[in-house]
């Protein structure tokens, strides 16, 4: 008797079960996406920014001339170009001058930015978007275009200053070189830049008000306060961080200033328009002497967060006695 055996198809292998990512993979990946989406971002700062002021650091300290530029040969010197630059009498006339450069341009660019926004905070609808409107459009303006429309209005021969002037019965102002004398072609700069830099405060200072409250002006009225006490008691302490960081940008922005001043005079007549940023440049390109002009712009750095330091220094005082 045979046995017959029956066949029975194979069974299919069960597929192993799909892997989830666990709490602790998913928690990983959340931490370092973040990081990951803004690397490219930090490492383009890090070569702009980073990279140049590392480089200037360094050639500070080097004998680099054109010799050195050129065949890359450069030695280091420690601080004899810093040296030499500090015993210089006319490095500490150039400080002096760009020190009451930046003063002078702060305090009328804040004192015209807040009249600004006052003004603003008052207009009706229509004025109101006039006003922001033609902030906005000086304020995009480029700065070589709007340095050579200063050049055009004090030209001596077709400026518009001189005609305008001429015309009001001043007939000495009749081909008057501006730009050839140092008090006026200071004092353009100074307007140029209080011009350009007045509608990026106004326009802060602006949104800065709009958080102050009305019940508190509605309450320092009905106490008799006087306009200008109520702007000092009310308005002036709440907007006090904003106004205290407009005042930090805009002394960054004239410390710095070049631009203008290299395409209006190129720190000329003679050196009355001649500040650090300038003087660096002017150091650099003079003798290619590169390590000079790079230190000059350090001292200038230095000097620059030196002010900043002292001024939130004082700012977080003031905060604290409040």
């Amino acid at each position: 008797m045979s046995v017959v055996r029956e066949r029975t198809a194979p069974r299919p292998l069960a597929r192993p079960p799909r892997r989830t990512p666990g709490p602790a993979r998913r928690t990983t990946m959340a931490g370092v996406w973040p990081y990951l989406l803004v690397a490219p971002a930090v490492l383009g700062m890090l070569y702009l920014l980073v990279y140049p002021l590392a480089r200037a650091v360094l050639i500070s300290f080097q004998d680099f001339g054109l010799r050195q530029l050129i065949l890359g040969d450069a030695h280091f010197t420690g601080f004899d170009n810093y040296r030499t630059l500090l015993g210089a009498p006319e490095f500490w006339t150039v400080v002096r001058r760009t020190f009451l450069f930046m003063a002078i341009n702060v305090v009328l660019i804040m004192v015209l930015a807040t009249l600004v926004a006052l003004m603003v905070e008052r207009l009706g609808r229509f004025g109101r978007t006039a006003v922001l409107s033609a902030l906005v459009l000086t304020w995009a303006m480029p700065v070589v275009a709007a340095t050579t429309v200063f050049q055009w209005l004090f030209h001596s021969e077709f400026g518009v200053v001189n005609h305008a002037l001429t015309g009001l019965g001043f007939s000495r102002f009749e081909g008057y070189p501006w730009l050839a004398h140092g008090p006026a072609a200071f004092a353009i700069l100074v307007a140029l830049i209080v011009w350009q830099s007045v509608p990026f405060a106004a326009i802060t200072l602006y949104s800065a008000l709009t958080t102050v409250p009305a019940e508190l002006y509605e309450a320092a009225r009905i106490d008799g306060a006087s306009g200008v006490r109520v702007f000092r008691s009310v308005t002036l302490p709440i907007v006090r961080p904003i106004f205290m960081l407009v005042v930090s940008l805009e002394v960054i922005w004239t410390f710095k200033a070049f631009v203008q001043i290299w395409v209006m005079t190129r720190g000329g007549p003679g050196d009355a328009t001649t500040i650090l940023p300038v003087y660096a440049v002017q150091t650099a390109l003079a003798g290619q002497r590169y390590d000079l002009g790079a230190a000059a712009s350090m001292i200038t750095v230095v000097l620059m967060s030196g002010v900043l330091v002292a001024y939130f220094r004082q700012m977080f005082r003031q905060e604290a006695e409040l």
